[in-house]
């Protein structure tokens, strides 16, 4: 109609997910509810329970934050939702029977034929999902049968990425460096060779986990059964990588909107300090519930380094197929050469993630970040690219 105001994008949030990262997911989530604009958004917060079920969540930051050191969860009682794999339909459905109004949907595609049950269609997903069941390719999957645009990578990248054995294959075959490492499928052990081979101390890490649970760093032998039982909690498939000397860098990497390459951000270096409360390392604990860990961003590195670190994070980024965004971490030996670690296709979004504190450090800060990653998903949309 003549002077109505331009329709806003209905934006999905999903978050929570089956994996063990589903706390930080609520987190993350939270985070980005915050920072989108209603003015410019209709927003639709999605949650996904521990066991798999998809249900409406508040739109409230607040309530999704971690309070006195207790992680947030979804909330198993809220009104049950579904996102069909159906590219007519286009939108969320209420399996309770009664109607939402979520605001006015996209010119073509309608809520009337979503019948009483209809949340209303949905022009961008933002899928905050990490690990299993979120960041490896399976929601990626069922946007792309919906037909629904989301931020982020698609299936193939989002499942190599989440898989270190493949991902790992993939940055070898494009001539970067990631480090000696062996994998462990469910009941077979570490060999003599490979124990020779890899040396003390190694990391033992769950193959398609993230958020460091289920890592440990093993100083002695003695201790590698511990660590892989720990691991395979997570994940039967285990990693064992050696240990890389080196500062502990990351470096995010967005797509281009005006179509040339992706680009990359300042790298920012983590310090975990030694402390009763730190495994040592950059693990869970030092990541969400402690002050073990340093961060500076940008990372206090030569220029031709920094340089270096950007340019490999943006061969990472394409080596893998990734699109939208996503987080390369790597290892900066003494002698300034870079070692990849992995590629996150789903990087954490809470108030003290790096991935945003990167970008705001480069001139990108956080409300502009997420919008250019509803645009970027957007323009990208669903199918063969």
């Amino acid at each position: 109609m003549p002077g109505s105001p331009p329709r806003r994008t209905r934006i999905a949030v999903l978050y929570g997910g089956r994996s063990t990262e589903h706390a930080i997911s609520c987190v993350s989530a939270g985070s980005v509810l915050r920072a989108l604009d209603r003015r410019r958004y209709d927003v639709v917060a999605v949650g996904i329970t521990p066991d798999g079920r998809w249900v409406l969540g508040p739109d409230d930051p607040d309530a999704l934050a971690v309070r006195d050191g207790v992680l947030p969860a979804v909330d198993a009682t809220a009104r049950p939702v579904v996102l069909p794999g159906d590219p007519t339909v286009g939108g969320l459905i209420a399996l309770d029977g009664v109607a939402v109004s979520a605001g006015p949907g996209p010119a073509d595609r309608g809520t009337a034929d979503l019948g009483a049950v209809g949340l209303g269609a949905v022009d961008v997903v933002f899928p905050l999902l990490h690990g299993p069941f979120g960041e490896d390719g399976t929601v990626q999957g069922l946007l792309e049968m919906a037909a629904v645009p989301y931020v982020g990578s698609g299936v193939f990248a989002s499942a190599a990425a989440m898989d270190k054995q493949y991902m790992k294959i993939l940055l070898a075959a494009a001539g970067l460096d990631i480090g000696p490492y062996t994998v462990l499928r469910a009941g077979q052990a570490l060999s003599g060779d490979d124990r020779e081979r890899l040396g003390l101390p190694v990391f033992v890490k769950p193959a398609r986990g993230g958020s460091s649970i289920g890592i440990s760093r093993v100083d002695a032998w003695d201790d590698l059964a511990t660590a892989l039982k720990a691991a395979r909690a997570v994940d039967p498939k285990v990693l064992v990588e050696a240990a890389v000397v080196g500062r502990e860098v990351e470096c995010g990497v967005l797509g281009s909107l005006d179509g040339g390459g992706p680009e990359a951000s300042l790298p920012a270096e983590v310090t975990v300090a030694s402390s009763a409360g730190s495994a040592g390392f950059y693990d869970f604990e030092a990541k969400y519930l402690s002050d073990a860990a340093r961060f500076d961003v940008p990372a206090n590195l030569p220029a031709e380094v920094t340089a270096a670190v950007r340019q490999i994070a943006v061969r990472a980024f394409v080596a893998l197929d990734c699109a939208g965004l996503a987080r390369v971490d790597v290892f900066v030996r003494p002698d300034g050469s870079v070692v990849v670690n992995e590629v996150n296709t789903m990087p954490g979004f809470t108030p003290t993630s790096m991935f945003p504190r990167m970008w705001a450090a480069t001139g990108l800060d956080y409300p502009r970040l997420v919008d250019r990653l509803v645009a970027l998903a957007t323009r990208h949309g669903t199918g063969l690219h």
